[in-house]
């Protein structure tokens, strides 16, 4: 049985990571400090008898003895990465350099959950793992977006050094249950917009454009990258289906029966035109395409925000 790492555990998607681990018979350490993620998140683990949760913050070392490592811990809404953007850089930068640590010392596979924010502003589309990237190194993102890019610098770094075995995935727009009420991304902004009756904000024109994966496609390729053999990435995760943010905003509506108004806002600064996937790699690695069609994942999203705001 192996024993597995997961940090940002009670966060979105690291809680679905858990759930299906322990449904595959791993033995669980899940670490988390609770600042995007949320106790209610792994409750319904806290009885199994092969999960441990550890509230810890990892810009600070830890010691444990397990076998594989999925390093998610990262605010990844903007709402929180720039709420202190400083601890957001130290989390991709310590954070990333005492898990690697781990991984060294106990000769661990480690998974580093990037993000296809560090294509930046991209100028070629859709996005290719070649591409290196357009980003604001000083914008009021890029405690973010440069702090991932760093987190892959030092997964290759200690690859190449100290011959860890790294895996990076780049990770795209990727939403369903369990994602936070208030964490501001446009999935859950528009759902609970609509079913509170409030207009729904879009910024910009809304012709900028998203391409969204169901977290259950996501969670199935994560697994199947850490049993990959050979294969360190980077590698893009996402659904390759396009949509501009307005098309999502009136599909929401429509799923919703929601009868509140679209309103306007400017776009923030350096906010992506495009963002979408090429996910040639992924199929060729991994054997993997996402299968959650759009309207069938925003149902059970809309479905579970019901729940959450006690809605019937």
């Amino acid at each position: 049985m192996d024993r597995i790492l997961i940090t940002g555990g009670a966060g979105f998607i690291g809680s679905h990571l858990c759930e299906s681990l322990l449904d595959n018979g791993a033995d669980l350490v899940c670490v988390d400090n609770y600042f995007s993620g949320y106790k209610d998140n792994i409750r319904e683990f806290s009885l199994h008898p092969y999960f441990e949760m550890i509230r810890h913050d990892i810009i600070h070392p830890l010691f444990l003895e397990v076998d594989k490592i999925y390093h998610l811990a990262c605010p990844a809404s903007p709402i929180h990465y720039k709420y202190n953007a400083i601890k957001t850089v130290k989390t991709n930068v310590l954070g990333t350099i005492n898990m690697l640590g781990l991984a060294k010392r106990v000769k661990a596979p480690i998974l580093l959950a990037s993000s296809s924010e560090v294509y930046g502003d991209s100028k070629v589309h859709p996005q290719t793992e070649s591409y290196w990237g357009n980003v604001n190194p000083i914008g009021i993102r890029s405690c973010y977006d440069e702090g991932k890019r760093v987190a892959e610098t030092l997964m290759m770094d200690y690859h190449r050094q100290n011959k860890v075995d790294v895996k990076i995935v780049r990770i795209f727009n990727t939403y369903g249950p369990r994602m936070a009420i208030n964490d501001g991304r446009v999935v859950n902004n528009f759902i609970v917009q609509a079913l509170k009756g409030v207009p729904l904000t879009v910024y910009g024109d809304g012709s900028q454009t998203r391409s969204f994966c169901y977290v259950s496609d996501l969670i199935q390729v994560l697994i199947k990258m850490m049993e990959t053999k050979n294969f360190n990435g980077p590698v893009n995760l996402g659904n390759p289906a396009e949509l501009p943010i307005l098309d999502l905003a009136k599909k929401v509506l429509n799923l919703t029966k929601s009868s509140s108004k679209i309103i306007h806002k400017p776009l923030p600064p350096d906010d992506p035109v495009r963002r979408c996937p090429d996910i040639s790699l992924a199929k060729e690695k991994l054997g993997w395409t996402p299968k959650i069609s759009l309207e069938e994942g925003l149902q059970k999203t809309i479905t579970y925000f019901k729940e959450k705001l006690s809605l019937k």
